[in-house]
């Protein structure tokens, strides 16, 4: 099933593409490659793919082709095994997910594939950091339905002190929208990760073209 094509790439060479918007999609919600897609195009280059209830081969794969058409990286959240099964650049974990209290065995296995780990204290960002991470997502800076068990928010304030914290790049995350993106930038963090901003959207390519123009155009967020 895997092409080793991801393994090619050294964990530096993937660190290095860690910045800008990073768009997650989820399995069964609207057509996950169709977004990823327009995504691409707009100039995303991070897509995250989670499957709470299952992969569906056909479409990871989908992904896999497309994102590797655009040099962008694909992350599957939850599972390490499919990363490798489906050649992904890394794979995502939160609490509940094996390997996320010791992700020793996690990387022996995938070895040059990204490990970002879900944090939300200064604590844990230095866990994940010296578990040996490679990126972290931090949050929920905002109240967000898209994720259940994303607990409280921890606002903009938080956000900055877990960045401040934090050696590796950063991932902002939950309810991060074109309106809240400049104030997610000014913590100079590295990404902000979305979800509803362009899946819900009413077109998602023109969002995802704004929120990558508001993110190059720096912390003010202009579209110039």
């Amino acid at each position: 099933m895997a092409t080793n094509e991801a393994a090619a790439l050294t964990r530096t060479d993937l660190t290095a593409r860690l910045h800008g918007i990073y768009l997650i999609v989820n399995e069964g919600e609207r057509n996950a490659v169709a977004i990823a897609r327009d995504a691409l195009r707009a100039g995303v280059r991070i897509i995250q793919y989670r499957a709470k209830r299952g992969i569906v081969a056909e479409n990871l794969r989908a992904l896999r082709d497309v994102t590797r058409d655009a040099e962008a990286l694909l992350i599957v959240n939850d599972d390490w095994r499919a990363a490798i099964d489906y050649d992904c650049d890394g794979v995502h974990l939160g609490p509940d997910d094996d390997g996320f209290v010791d992700i020793a065995p996690v990387r022996a296995a995938i070895g040059e594939r990204l490990i970002g780990l879900s944090c939300g204290t200064v604590a844990e960002a230095e866990a994940a950091q010296r578990m040996g991470a490679d990126y972290m997502g931090v949050g929920s800076v905002y109240a967000t339905s898209s994720k259940g068990d994303a607990g409280d928010p921890i606002g903009i304030a938080g956000l900055r002190r877990v960045a401040a914290a934090a050696t590796l790049p950063v991932a902002a995350i939950g309810g991060i929208d074109a309106v809240r993106l400049a104030a997610v930038r000014e913590t100079g963090v590295a990404m902000a990760a979305v979800i509803s901003a362009i899946v819900q959207a009413d077109v998602p390519f023109e969002a995802a073209c704004e929120l990558v123009e508001r993110w190059a155009g720096g912390v003010h967020g202009t579209t110039g």
